[in-house]
């Protein structure tokens, strides 16, 4: 039992209890090792107690920590002591995005989607180290202080799933995408529909599926379609609307197979958010909402039983299990009255296998699914081989064609547009948008205008697969220019001998292995063809072997800290801090400049200067006109020859002029530098009358004295910009 104050792994001192969940508790402490302070997560006793979760929690939490991304809370250390399995983790002072929301109500869409930005790169990290979150939701996403997002939980959601909804998902239902809801395999795309989920709820305020029981939420995940953020808040934007549908595809294949595509449309929408450019494959039979079967009532009920009570948590199958569930569902879809009694059967042995966990069976298993990769893979490539020609046989007697329609339908197709006669530039994004990549071939042509297509290596009508290649045909005028060859050349010649030949050159980088740094790689168009002069030629610069340079972090809109701590981390050094304005208020306290360009190489160890934002700069405003007497609609007493102290005054309190005059007007002033743009001119004299008398009507003679009264007045000023 971990208690305040006692030391675990002979460095991390336990401090004080800062978080508690379905399996774990969290504790602050110090690790005195690297004098720090850490977060300590450390498993309740009873999943400490169950053998193979330890065993596969302590595999995931090691790959976990092999993790290294701002938008992840680092794992630094996992390990056990007397019984005690804990992970050392990245503290990180905040709160959940679950409070936030709540704190909120709602997100705003350009809050949101920049959270969702900052998640989603978090992730692909994980991904590209083929580690799946499986329990991505707002209680695993930390806003900290400075405002970084950051992921928390890798390992354990993987550790603690296995193929049925398990009790520690009770607060994850709401989450979960439907094939987790099934009992089925979970993989990279099932966090791109978690993550959907999420950012219905940061947009909304609310989760798009709620019931009494976690069953019923998981049945709507399942077969309800999910319904539109819009219908909640009618300003979100149709591209943000079109991301959250597409993330929550009920078929994982129509959502966004990777996270890296997810971001450029988010990215893409905080440009251009009322853009409609999501695609988003209508759904069909197959991948439209299901009703659910019997079968998977009971299936689902059964599963749901063990979630009563946090104490009986997790009932992990073995990895057989596993491999029989996959082979369970492939013979759910294949069959039709066949499956009942396979599953049926399975299903009644499933809790007695649980409990009978034999690691010679588990490696018979796996040997032999090994040896049926095997066999199956020379299976495919015997009959990869028939297609092809490489053998003579055709064990099914349907050649070629049919393999070739086979693979056809795997893919996608578009009808290609008509192009000829229309500009170059409009077809190629007609062509992007279909999802048609075009490669352009200029030819001089007397019939065509220069920039014309005039012809397409595909017909217009004829449907190709998506992605496929279209070579276009481009009149280059009747005094097309033939493009040099630079490949090979240094950045220097390359450019002088474009450039000499009227065209402009766009540059990018990339490592190559073979060519010399600073020379160029590759160039399109291609050496020999012919384009008209103007245009543009792109050449790619060798920064010779990839280990050879560092790339350059993004620090724009980070902390001086950060930004250092994001520099060293890359292997560079934080140069020049300076200050200055900038227009976006959003910026200021943070980098709004940095002397070296985002994703560019750079030597290991390059000082990079960064400016830190002062905020937009101050307005000013200036003066310029004459000062006139009081008027008799200011003043019907005032007298002119009155000696009059006069105050020019800005309105935050800055005195401009002060003078005295009996003679008006005062000339013309000239003042600038005024940092608001109203004021006021203050009047300051005394009115006087002399002694008169006055003959009643009686007769009687009254004597009025001299009188004097102090006057103050104020006219408004409107200053002029500078």
């Amino acid at each position: 039992m971990v208690k305040i104050g006692m030391i675990i792994g002979d460095r991390y001192e336990i401090l004080e209890k800062i978080g508690t969940g379905g399996m774990s508790d969290v504790y602050k402490a110090k690790d005195h090792k690297l004098n720090r302070p850490v977060a300590v997560k450390v498993l309740k006793q009873e999943f400490s107690e169950n053998a193979n979760f330890v065993s596969k929690f302590r595999i995931e939490a090691q790959a976990a920590a092999g993790l290294m991304h701002p938008n992840i809370v680092n794992v630094y250390d996992v390990g056990e002591e007397n019984g005690i399995y804990f992970i050392v983790m990245e503290l990180v002072e905040g709160i959940t995005l679950k409070k936030y929301i709540e704190k909120k109500a709602r997100l705003s869409v350009k809050e949101a989607v920049s959270i969702a930005i900052q998640v989603s790169m978090g992730i692909e990290a994980a991904h590209n180290n083929h580690i799946i979150h499986r329990d991505i939701k707002p209680q695993n996403i930390i806003i900290s202080k400075e405002g970084k997002v950051k992921v928390t939980d890798f390992g354990i959601a993987k550790a603690a799933t296995s193929n049925t909804i398990t009790s520690n998902v009770m607060g994850s239902v709401h989450y979960t995408s439907p094939e987790q809801a099934r009992g089925g395999y979970s993989d990279e795309k099932s966090d791109i529909y978690s993550l959907g989920v999420t950012m219905f709820e940061m947009l909304t305020g609310r989760v798009p599926f709620n019931g009494e029981t976690t069953v019923a939420i998981a049945i709507k995940h399942i077969q309800e379609e999910m319904p539109s953020p819009r219908e909640f808040v009618s300003e979100i934007p149709i591209s943000v609307e079109q991301i959250v549908f597409k993330c929550c595809q009920k078929s994982p294949d129509r959502r966004y197979q990777s996270m890296g595509e997810l971001v450029a449309d988010l990215k893409r929408s905080l440009m251009t958010p009322d853009e409609d450019f999501v695609k988003v494959v209508n759904s069909d039979e197959e991948g439209s909402t299901k009703m659910i079967s019997d079968r998977d009532m009971a299936r689902i009920k059964k599963q749901s039983k063990h979630r009563d009570s946090m104490e009986e948590a997790i009932h992990l199958r073995t990895e057989a299990d596993v491999k029989r569930n996959a082979k369970k569902r492939y013979v759910v879809e294949e069959e039709d009255e066949e499956e009942e009694e396979i599953e049926e059967e399975y299903y009644e042995d499933d809790e007695e296998e649980e409990e009978d966990y034999n690691p010679k069976a588990e490696r018979l298993t796996t040997a032999l699914a090994v040896i049926a990769a095997i066999l199956i893979g020379c299976i495919v490539l015997f009959l990869v081989g028939s297609a092809v020609g490489l053998f003579e046989i055709d064990l099914f007697g349907k050649g070629e064609d049919q393999n070739q329609e086979q693979t056809q339908e795997v893919k996608e197709q578009v009808e290609m547009i008509e192009v000829v006669g229309k500009n170059i530039d409009d077809v190629k994004v007609a062509l992007l948008n279909l999802g048609l990549t075009p490669e352009i071939e200029y030819q001089e042509s007397t019939q065509y205008e220069q920039g014309t297509v005039m012809s397409a290596s595909v017909e217009a009508g004829t449907k190709v697969d998506e992605g496929s290649n279209v070579i276009l045909t481009v009149s280059a005028g009747s005094e097309g220019v033939e493009v040099p060859d630079v490949k090979g050349m240094s950045e220097a010649e390359g450019v002088a001998a474009l450039s000499q030949k009227g065209f402009i050159v766009n540059k990018t980088e990339g490592h190559d292995e073979y060519i010399k740094e600073g020379n160029i790689i590759t160039q399109s168009p291609e050496a020999g063809s012919k384009a008209p002069s103007g245009t543009t030629i792109t050449i790619r610069i060798s920064l010779g072997p990839e280990n050879a340079k560092v790339r350059v972090p993004d620090l724009m809109a980070k902390g001086e800290e950060e930004a250092m701590a994001m520099l060293v981390e890359a292997g560079l050094q934080l140069g020049v801090v300076s200050t200055v304005n900038n227009e976006n208020p959003e910026l200021t306290g943070l980098v709004c400049y940095q002397s070296y360009s985002v994703g560019s190489y750079v030597d290991a160890g390059t000082l990079v200067d960064i400016s830190i934002s002062l905020g937009p700069a101050q307005a000013t405003y200036k003066f310029t006109d004459s000062i006139s007497a009081p008027t008799p609609e200011e003043d019907p007493k005032y007298r002119g020859g009155t000696l009059v102290t006069v105050t020019l005054m800005a309105d935050d309190g800055t005195q401009l002029l002060s003078t005295q005059t009996a003679a008006f007007p005062i000339p013309q002033q000239s003042i600038t530098g005024i940092k608001c743009n109203t004021g006021y001119i203050l009047y300051q004299y005394v009115n006087t009358t002399e002694a008169t008398t006055v003959t009643n009507e009686d007769g009687t003679v009254t004597d009025i004295p001299a009188s004097s009264e102090n006057k103050e007045l104020r006219r408004p000023v409107q200053f002029a910009a500078e």
